[in-house]
């Protein structure tokens, strides 16, 4: 076992005539030495000592005190935390993300302050910060949560004093209309019209899943990661069930209804291996390459010239490079290059003269909530894209205000 392993030892100190053990460079005096209450001190410090060894074997002694730590070393101690702990099947979360963007501001302005020292005002000054960049309201109040979530981090550590994260509580969210913060348009619905207009510009991978998000209203993620496996075809209506989903940490089920439709769509690709993606990035950027080559001028009556073809030879090259990459296409996509996919398909249609106003997926998702809301109601809006609360679902899902001009017209 390697020597950094080993619990310090219980010994005698000789010029204090008392029992001592040294955790990490600093001496814990334990009463008289061979006593009952030395012995305890000293299991209980052992205790602490092995519970707060990191992952990597490396002890860690806590010592809760205004000036013990600075900031930047609670940062970067919180980051060894958070590598280990936002992950998934071994991969980090998008979650390390957000809490870099968070932490690095304060790391900028407040790295060399003692992290016992790191008041409210402070706090304040940081998200000043943040106002002054130019994030909107919802960022800023979203990373001043992670900033505190790092010292209740601390204080069950032991790193800091309780009272450094009781202070920083008092500290409020930024409230709509009240600060300079700049404010962001909610999400909304896509017209369904913007929906089939791009359909024709991406590859006939990316149109199954648009028309599929479109039918279902599931997410980016689950729809990327759909898989011949996990989905039920016994019944009337198929059953998707995602190996991997948001809330499936807290331990929540997430089953999917497939209609008539949306079966059609699944059909052509059910034919793969029961555990391969169904949407893969490399037949989308096969289907481009056949279905977009080098246009060859054979029309052209103006001579070429010598910098023309080079030019075109750079770009058979670039071409040739790009078709036959170092590092393959992955397997599947994700919610970013599927997004990604869908920004293509809109630069295609306006170099084809179809100017199609910008939309992302996520809002795809807000239209099957306000459609299902207004067929069906709020409770199977909520059914529909699997919330476990109908006020998150008020979100998604678009008040029917044709109902209500119809109650004013009858009611006066």
């Amino acid at each position: 076992m390697p020597r950094s392993n080993c619990p310090p030892s219980y010994r005698l100190h000789r010029a204090r005539n008392c029992a001592v053990v040294t955790l990490h460079g600093h001496n814990h005096y334990l009463g008289p030495y061979g006593s009952p209450e030395s012995h305890e001190k000293y299991a209980c410090l052992i205790a602490e000592w092995h519970a707060g060894a990191s992952r990597n074997g490396k002890p860690a002694v806590v010592v809760a005190s205004d000036h013990a730590i600075l900031v930047s070393e609670l940062i970067l101690a919180y980051w060894r935390f958070a590598k280990s702990h936002y992950q998934r099947a071994g991969k980090p979360t998008g979650t390390l993300v957000g809490i870099r963007a968070a932490l690095r501001p304060l790391r900028q302005l407040y790295g060399s302050t003692w992290a016992g020292d790191f008041g409210p005002k402070k706090l304040k000054a940081v998200r000043q910060h943040t106002v002054d960049i130019g994030l909107s309201r919802g960022v800023i109040n979203a990373r001043v949560g992670r900033i505190k979530r790092l010292f209740k981090w601390a204080v069950a550590e032991e790193l800091i004093p309780p009272r450094v994260y009781h202070g920083l509580q008092a500290v409020a969210g930024l409230t709509f209309g009240r600060c300079s913060a700049r404010e962001t348009e909610p999400v909304r619905p896509v017209p369904d019209l913007y929906v089939a207009a791009i359909l024709p510009f991406v590859s006939p991978v990316v149109a199954a899943m648009i028309r599929l998000q479109r039918l279902t209203g599931m997410r980016s993620g689950e729809l990327a990661i759909m898989r011949p496996c996990d989905i039920d075809t016994t019944g009337e209506v198929w059953i998707y069930e995602p190996s991997d989903h948001k809330n499936r940490w807290r331990g929540q089920r997430k089953q999917i209804p497939l209609g008539p439709e949306a079966q059609g769509i699944l059909k052509p690709f059910l034919s793969r291996p029961p555990d391969t993606y169904l949407f893969s990035p490399a037949e989308s950027e096969q289907w481009r390459l056949n279905n977009h080559p080098p246009n060859q001028g054979r029309e052209r009556k103006t001579p070429i010239y010598p910098c023309e073809l080079k030019r075109r030879a750079e770009l058979k090259e670039a071409r040739r490079r790009h078709s036959n990459p170092k590092r393959p296409k992955r397997a599947r996509y994700d919610t970013n290059s599927y997004r990604q996919a869908i920004n293509y398909g809109l630069l295609q249609a306006k170099k084809a003269g179809f100017v199609i106003p910008h939309w992302h997926p996520h809002q795809l998702r807000h239209n099957r909530g306000t459609e299902v809301r207004r067929k069906y109601g709020i409770e199977a809006a909520q059914v529909a894209l699997g919330h476990a609360r109908a006020d998150v679902t008020e979100l998604y899902a678009e008040k029917n205000l044709e109902q209500a001009k119809r109650i004013a017209k009858e009611m006066g």
